[in-house]
Parts: structure tokens; sequence; C-alpha cells
């Protein structure tokens, strides 16, 4: 795992921009909203993406970015995470778990509402970069929720998280930022994971191959295996590591030498 919100102790301090939103800004969080509240109360207190403490279902506290200024057009606010190391990953993985206002169930809200936010990514080996244009970051996907919560669901403390994943393929730099580009939505952007993954070191036919990366994109990785002790080749021994991180199509093996014989995954003596 590259990076956990949830692990988080303090605050995630990632960057949030245009800093001020449109509105006035007051701290408060739409998951502590009364059922009868106003919505005019409710668009002012989340003008921008703003970091808070909420509480899971298990009243464990997590850090959480949230925003909600639906009743302005032409919203175009943006939440940058750290420079995130790749680790020698050419693929990773990001995990967000978020919850978003059905706008039908919002009183009073033009069509100025929307149900989807924008995510993108950065590459660079400058790990604290202070601004990137917009025109430099890569389209990863538009996100739009599964199931969306409505104003009942705040009155009861429903929480209708939706997962969703979404891959970044052939990474060459240093790292990564990521960006969560809101364009008129209520989000509450709960979590997010970035991890990749890697076929496990392993023995088989005698012979061991080592803990590997998955490729950067869909193509096999081909991977030589070295014959463990007391064994020799009789043919070169190969896998692949599919994208999955799993071992695909052996070929060749290794065999004991004389005066050994197979155990397992090991030669000994006879």
């Amino acid at each position: 795992t590259l990076l956990d919100s949830m692990s988080a102790l303090g605050d995630l301090g990632w960057e949030a921009y245009p800093p001020e939103g449109v509105l006035p800004h007051i701290k408060n969080t739409f998951y502590h909203f009364k059922p009868d509240e106003d919505f005019n109360v409710l668009r002012q207190k989340c003008a921008e993406w703003e970091e808070i403490s909420v509480m899971d279902e298990r009243n464990t506290p997590m850090r959480s970015y949230q925003v909600c200024n639906v009743m302005e057009a032409n919203q175009n606010n943006w939440l940058r995470t750290r420079h995130i190391a790749r680790d020698g990953a050419q693929r990773v993985y990001v995990e967000i778990k978020f919850t978003l206002r059905d706008c039908n169930s919002l009183p009073g809200v033009p069509g100025t509402c929307k149900e989807t936010f924008n995510m993108f990514y950065y590459e660079s080996n400058n790990p604290s970069l202070w601004f990137i244009k917009e025109s430099q970051y890569v389209k990863i996907d538009t996100i739009a929720a599964d199931e969306s919560f409505t104003q009942t669901d705040v009155g009861d403390r429903v929480m209708k998280l939706n997962t969703e994943v979404r891959d970044i393929g052939n990474l060459s730099k240093k790292g990564f930022y990521l960006a969560f580009q809101d364009v008129g939505a209520c989000i509450a952007l709960v979590s997010v994971r970035v991890f990749y993954k890697r076929c496990p070191a392993a023995v088989l036919n005698l012979a061991r191959f080592p803990d590997t990366v998955t490729g950067g994109d869909s193509a096999l990785v081909e991977v030589h295996g070295a014959c463990v002790d007391d064994s020799e080749e009789v043919e070169a021994p190969r896998m692949y590591c599919s994208a999955d991180g799993g071992w695909l199509v052996p070929i060749g093996r290794c065999a004991c030498r004389p005066g050994f014989e197979e155990s397992k995954d090991h030669c000994q003596r006879e």
C-alpha cells in the first residue's frame, strides 16, 4: 500500500484550491446536519474542499474531505494529494470510498447540482510541487455513485458508502500526485487508498521465483527461476507474473543432484 488516508493519525494536509471556494466558508460537516436544516446554510458550510474528522460505523475517527457547493454554476474545485512514491510499481490501483448527495433530494437546487466528480493524476520526480496546472493532469475517469444519499439518510445518520477502484498504468517517474475535481456535487471523500499488486515469492519444480511487481500494462512479466540448493537445471525454469498478481505458465524445471531426492520444495540426501 502506497497511501491509505484511513491510517492517518493527524491532518492529511492535501492541497485544496481555489483556497476559499465561491461562498463564505464556515467549518462544519454535512454528516452533522439536522434533517430540517436550511440548505442555504448547508451550501455555505461546504464552499470548498474541506478536511474534516468523522466517525465510521465502528465509531473510529477518520480524516476525510467534503465539498457541497451545488447552488453556483461553473464549479471547479480541486483537491490534490501529497506526492505518492510509486515504490517501483509500474501499475497502481486507486480505491476511493465516498458518499454523494442525491440532487433531487435537495430543496430549491437548480440544474447546477451534479452527481459526478473527476479523478486525475500527474507524474513527477519532484515530491514538493506546490502548484500543478490543470492542463498537466491526466484524467483517470469520471466517478459516479452507485448509491446516493437523501435528507432522510442524513436524519437517520445512514452512510451510503460507495467504493470505486481505478488503475493507472505505465508509471515511470519517482511518484505521482492524485487530484479530485468537483464540478458542483455534494461529496464526502471518505477514504483514498493507493496500492499495487505483486506475484509472491514461490517455489515450483524445484526452482525459486522472487517476489515480483506486476507490469505496467496487461502484459505478462517473464521471470527466471533459480534452482534450489542441491539441484540443477534440466530446462531453464521460468514463469510469468500476471497483472492480477498470479503466477502463470510454468516452463522448465530443476532436478535434484545425484545422491539427493526431492522432498516437497527442496532436495535432501537419500
